[in-house]
Order: structure tokens, then sequence, then C-alpha cells
């Protein structure tokens, strides 16, 4: 059987969120869930460490504006991590050459990520952070949903995943004006800090 749809399905849940992705795939190939899985993501350093960056970002991603930094740091990350595990995915099963495997993987990740990225950006516009917890427990349920669902139903998981991204873009799209202002305010505090940093700099300290 092909494993594009799990190659589809890792790289969408990658561009939310790598770390669970590597996690869950981890340990369902080392407790013998799934065979697909290849041993390279099932070992213990690479489960602790995915362990731990994904708590790290299972806070980072509730505090707002820190989400979008720690999106900012992660447009590179994501995408990459999804070109790794589908091409370790792809070498594993050999129905698929990993440079391909690696491309669907990569790009998905990067359309999944920009849209979880313009999302966030338009939710910061609003002040209280319940949505951004909100947010962030609906992502991290679903890709461990997705992600486990896809272990025993790859080609119906990928296709949740397409509908998905397919509604996901047209959300951002919707929320373009809101992304906008989003970007007008951060740049707007970036100049208020440069600013007060150039007026500071002639001062002394008081003695």
């Amino acid at each position: 059987m092909s494993v594009l749809p799990l190659v589809f399905t890792s790289g969408w849940a990658s561009g939310i969120n790598a770390y669970a992705v590597v996690l869950l795939l981890g340990l369902f190939g080392a407790t013998g869930i799934s065979d697909e899985v290849p041993e390279s993501l099932q070992r213990t350093d690479v489960l602790v460490a995915a362990g731990v960056l994904f708590l790290c970002e299972a806070v980072a991603d509730k505090i707002p504006y820190v989400d979008s930094a720690w999106d900012s740091v992660h447009t590179v990350i994501r995408p990459v991590a999804g070109a790794v595990v589908a091409a370790l995915l792809a070498g594993e099963s050999g129905s698929l050459p990993e440079l391909a495997a690696g491309a669907v993987g990569g790009s998905t990740a990067l359309m999944s990520h920009l849209v979880k990225a313009g999302t966030r950006m338009a939710i910061n516009t609003s002040p209280e952070p319940f949505s951004n917890i909100a947010m962030s427990t609906t992502e991290d349920l679903g890709v461990a949903a997705i992600i486990t669902f896809a272990m025993f139903h790859p080609l119906a998981a990928a296709i949740i995943a397409a509908t998905l991204l397919v509604l996901g873009v047209v959300t951002v799209v919707f929320l373009a004006s809101r992304i906008r202002r989003f970007l007008r305010r951060r740049a707007q505090r970036r100049e208020e800090r440069r600013l007060a940093a150039a007026e500071g700099l002639p001062q002394r300290p008081p003695h």
C-alpha cells in the first residue's frame, strides 16, 4: 500500500505542531502499534527531545503575541520537519521515492504552517487570551486525533487533512484584514521601541 496518504497527513500535522507528530509517531512505533514508523523516530533521545519541545510549544502557543513569535521561528523548522518525517516514512515503506515524499511533506507542512500563523495573527488583534488558549488546545487535540486516525485509516485521514487545509486557507483569506491590522500593530510597536531606545542613548543613568 502506498505511504502517500500518511506522508500528506504527517506533513499537514507537522505544519501545526511538528514536535507532536514526531513524538506520536515515535511512540506508535516503539509500542508496536504501527510497523510503518522508522526506527530513527523511535529512539529514546528523539522521543525525549520531541517531548520536551512539545511541552515548550504547548506553553508558548497559548500566550498572545508569544505564539506569533514562536510561529515566526518555526517558519523553517516545521516544513523541514515535515519533509524529513515524510522522507523517513517513505524510506521505511519503499513505495514512494524519498525525494518525492519529502517534497510533499515539506510543502504541505509549509502551507498548514502559514495557515496557522495567519490565523494566530488575526486572533492576536483581540486583547483577551482565551481565544489563543482555545485555538492552541484545539490544534493539539486535532493533530493527535488525525495522526492516530492515520495509523489505521491513512486515506481517510489524508482526505480530512486536505479538507482542513483548504478550509484553513479560506479562513485566512477571510481574515486578511485582521492579519494586516496585526502586522501594523507589530510594526508600530517595533518603531516605538526603536524610538524609545534612541531617545535613551544620550541619557546617563542617575547617580
